[in-house]
């Protein structure tokens, strides 16, 4: 099932304590279409880069299917670069540096080929630009989308047109709070179902993620890395596995939207093993199969009836 999905795509220098990378490939386009790619076909990526993107990214994408026809190349301009420096906790970070260069200027043009896919994942981009992308898909089966606080206080009445147009929404628990001006997550969830949305995704770093629907609160719990080099990019290699696995499956029961929480935690987990988008790189079906089955083993345990015997628990 086809995937349309439009965002960034970057440079990016991260310094952590266990590392430095610099001008690594990155944006939230390329993380989410690549995680996207190990479940479903064609990914098709919208985004746009300066003269100065590296051959080598170009061809990384190309070599996980993901069909590039969307790409704007403006051969004069540079790239959008980003860098920024991790605590030794990798909770928090300090941004070093912000360059849009030619991502200032996006203007997103879905090519005629695009213009049918029916699963749209739109990466954290203006919301104004984000309704212009809907604008131009012929009835897509269902959009997903990111935002972050910028929008939410500087552009909150065109977020809260483009929440209209969404299906499911993907924030974290900052942006969740900060959208629904409510402390709670569950009630966060409720107050954002009520602006459009009908389901809604909570992501809380190493704690996990939340899936709120009208019927359903699911708490997938965070995978218990042992080696974490860097989370840049996490929260998008969850959003591309997420819609990966359900245009696979074409499938949006509750069941099944759990199933793709933890799908998409599991593609998240491998992407902070490395920097950029190496830890993404040529994943085999064992391994993500693998460490689904990681994720269900530790959130499942066996019912057992609790006999009161001789002790008296009322």
């Amino acid at each position: 099932m086809s995937v349309l999905v439009v965002g960034s795509l970057a440079l990016d220098t991260v310094e952590t304590p266990f590392g430095t990378a610099k001008d690594a490939v990155g944006g939230s386009a390329t993380y989410i279409a690549t995680a996207a790619s190990y479940f479903t076909m064609p990914v098709r990526l919208v985004g746009v880069v300066g003269g100065d993107f590296p051959r080598a990214g170009v061809e990384f994408l190309e070599k996980r299917n993901i069909d590039l026809e969307g790409l704007q190349v403006i051969k004069n301009g540079k790239t959008f670069r980003w860098a920024a420096r991790y605590h030794y906790d990798l909770n928090v970070r300090d941004t070093l540096l912000t360059e849009l260069n030619v991502f200032e200027k996006f203007d997103p043009v879905i090519p005629d080929s695009y213009r049918r896919s029916r699963w749209v994942c739109l990466g954290n981009i203006d919301p104004a630009l984000q309704r212009r992308v809907l604008e131009q898909i012929d009835k897509p089966r269902i959009v997903i989308g990111d935002t972050m606080n910028y929008w939410i206080e500087r552009k909150n009445g065109d977020l809260r047109r483009t929440l209209n147009l969404i299906d499911i929404l993907i924030v974290n628990d900052s942006e969740a709070r900060l959208l629904a001006n409510e402390p709670n997550l569950i009630k966060a969830g409720r107050v954002i179902r009520a602006m459009g949305p009908r389901i809604i995704i909570i992501k809380k770093g190493e704690h996990g993620a939340l899936l709120l629907t009208e019927q359903t609160v699911f708490s997938a719990p965070a995978y218990p890395m042992e080696s974490i080099v860097d989370p840049t990019g996490a929260g998008d290699s969850f959003a591309g596995g997420f819609v990966g696995w359900l245009a696979r499956s074409d499938d949006l029961s509750e069941e099944n939207l759990k199933r793709a929480v933890i799908y998409g935690s599991a593609l998240a987990s491998f992407g902070v093993e490395k920097f950029g988008v190496e830890g993404l790189a040529d994943l085999s079906y064992l391994q993500i199969q693998d460490r689904f089955r990681a994720f269900r083993e530790i959130s499942r345990f066996e019912e057992h009836e609790l006999s009161y015997g001789s002790h008296d628990f009322s």
